[in-house]
């Protein structure tokens, strides 16, 4: 187990180095350039700002510029947020939207979990179908719909919570629980689907034919196997989270990644793209990285290494 780990963490800077080079490349043969939204300005002066920032070069000699700072530890300056460097606009983003994504994950986990597992237990029943109908309406609705019916209900009609921002905990409710929700819908059917796969296989009849208590059965034998394909879907959703949170941070202004995110993009700001690039792509790496070790631990059929 530790060997396969540490050769999974020693294939992430040759995996960066990949997705980096895809990413520089496609931004170079892009139409355009960072300060192509500069009106009527002298071109000696956009070639003294291009030697500047050195979008003069070519895409090669930029990039390899590029991990010259990235060996520094130095991501670069913005070319669009004056005064500011990479460094300090994801330093202070990152911490806001890993906060939020790691709260959203465990309130669609709490809630998605025990709903799936009563239904998969209560096949057919009211519960079966009340709680698979909420998750389709969960699963069906988008997060910009369900952050607003908070609002109208939690902020003008109740009340209770403050509309938005960031710092304290009442702002971060409606937030969490507005991103938490599909995550939640879809986490409830898989472990539904997960108990019905598993409360027919043959183990779980001869715990049955045993006389163990249903409790004991349902913790030691039927969970093990039916929480599986909630753990398989663990890492997409995590990645889903962070990277699709930027809808969420801007209906309840939170000043999280999902900004710096959309922006980088739209402002051909080559710097901030790749911090974002390297922040997300990394967080994705470690997320599979984390559910294929939970993944070998809960299925004795799957053998990671030693």
């Amino acid at each position: 187990m530790l060997r396969y780990i540490l050769v999974r963490l020693l294939w992430l800077p040759l995996i960066l180095l990949v997705i980096l080079g895809i990413t520089t490349w496609l931004m170079r043969i892009a139409p355009g350039s960072p300060f192509a939204a500069e009106k009527s300005i002298d071109p000696q002066i956009m070639q003294q700002i291009e030697r500047k920032w050195g979008t003069n070069k070519t895409g090669w000699q930029w990039f390899g510029s590029y991990l010259a700072g990235i060996a520094r530890g130095d991501l670069g300056p913005s070319f669009k947020v004056q005064g500011r460097t990479v460094n300090d606009l994801l330093g202070s983003a990152l911490p806001v939207s890993l906060t939020l994504g790691l709260l959203a994950l465990f309130l669609a986990l709490l809630v998605g979990v025990p709903a799936g597992f009563l239904a998969g237990l209560r096949q057919n029943s009211i519960w079966d179908y009340g709680s698979m109908a909420i998750a389709l309406v969960g699963i069906s609705l988008p997060a910009f719909v369900i952050g607003a019916f908070l609002i109208v209900w939690l902020v003008f009609h109740w009340d209770v919570l403050p509309v938005g921002g960031w710092g304290t905990i009442d702002k971060l409710l409606m937030p969490a629980v507005t991103l938490s929700a599909p995550f939640a819908a879809v986490i409830a059917r898989l472990a539904r689907a997960g108990v019905l796969e598993v409360v027919h296989e043959d183990y779980i009849r001869t715990a049955k034919a045993k006389g163990l208590p249903k409790g004991e059965i349902v913790l030691k034998h039927l969970v093990r196997g039916a929480i599986l394909p909630v753990v398989s879907y663990l890492a997409p959703a995590a990645a889903a989270i962070l990277t699709g949170s930027f809808v969420v941070e801007k209906l309840f202004r939170i000043p999280g990644m999902g900004m710096h995110f959309v922006n980088s993009a739209l402002n051909r700001d080559y710097s901030l793209v790749l911090g974002v690039v390297i922040v997300y792509a990394t967080l994705l790496v470690l997320f599979n990285l984390v559910v294929d070790v939970a993944y070998g631990f809960l299925d004795p059929r799957v053998r990671l290494g030693k």
